[in-house]
């Protein structure tokens, strides 16, 4: 790795990011590292960035300093070309970078392995806008009541932080519903009510939370979970065993595999990876090997 662009999120991880970043550049330059510092003061900036860099190929790899936002952020610069994705992670969750068995809080370590330059073909998620635009995740589609919480939490302003998110299950858990859901797995069409969907296309998300436990980076497939209709207080029941991975010997829990997946449902933005991906519905497809990571 001759030339290294760096894209750091300061506010990953409550600002974790920023000293960790700092510290993963500092340990770059200190190697011999050719560095090039492409961060921002906001996620569009350092995609403009990011994508400049790897168009022209003034970069040999992309190191991201976050977390899985940021794993998910460079992975829509480099998915599909041949600049590999080094992951410093410096989130809360760090989903991603954990089950990659990459080291998370230590930028000595992360830096150690981006060094060494040795690298790994996973698979990605693609969904192709109505545009044309291509977006891609790596870990976790969330379809159901998470996305629901997800889109309520990213509505206020405070409380900060896991707070935030803990005040918006409260809000939402005695209006919630269960949702009519239409899936095409591979041709096999579905219709539920469900309380949650969500597809793998690695095995947790949320910091911790192995929601498809039996998802694979390497597979070329996608894990689709569905938690079909319960009542609220059983959904409340089942919902901590989601941490263990538990929660998929429930009867009203069922896992599929696929290549490709679509999702209908009426009012639902899909998050994936943490961030705001698409209102359903979404058609998604695993591409093998796609992605090269810096592990």
């Amino acid at each position: 790795m001759t030339r290294l662009g760096v894209l750091v999120n300061p506010t990953s991880g409550r600002n974790t990011g920023r000293r960790v970043g700092l510290e993963a550049l500092t340990l770059l330059r200190a190697a011999g590292a050719d560095v090039v510092d492409l961060s921002a003061a906001d996620a569009r900036g350092a995609l403009e960035h990011g994508r400049a860099a790897v168009a022209d190929r003034s970069v040999d790899a992309l190191v991201v300093v976050g977390g899985d936002g940021m794993v998910h952020l460079g992975a829509n610069l480099v998915a599909g070309t041949d600049v590999p994705l080094g992951i410093v992670a410096a989130g809360t969750g760090n989903d991603i970078a954990r089950e990659l068995g990459l080291p998370v809080q230590d930028a000595a370590e992360a830096v150690e392995r981006v060094l060494e330059g040795r690298t790994r073909r996973v698979d990605a998620a693609r969904h192709v806008a109505p545009s044309g635009e291509q977006r891609w995740f790596v870990g976790v589609l969330a379809g159901g009541f998470d996305a629901v919480v997800n889109e309520r939490a990213n509505g206020w302003s405070w409380p900060k932080g896991a707070m935030r998110y803990n005040l918006a299950i409260l809000r939402e858990l005695p209006v919630f519903r269960p949702i009519p859901y239409v899936l095409d797995l591979d041709g096999d069409r579905v219709e539920t009510d469900a309380m949650l969907v969500a597809v793998g296309n690695g095995p947790s998300y949320g910091g911790g939370m192995r929601v498809t436990p039996g998802a694979r980076f390497d597979d070329g497939l996608l894990d689709v979970l569905v938690l079909h209709r319960i009542p609220v207080p059983e959904f409340l029941r089942v919902f901590p065993s989601v941490f263990r991975g538990e929660h998929v010997t429930h009867p009203a829990v069922e896992v599929r595999r696929a290549a490709r997946v679509r999702l209908e449902a009426t009012g639902i933005v899909s998050y994936a990876d943490g961030e705001r991906y698409a209102p359903l519905p979404v058609s998604l497809e695993a591409v093998p090997g796609v992605l090269t990571v810096l592990a």
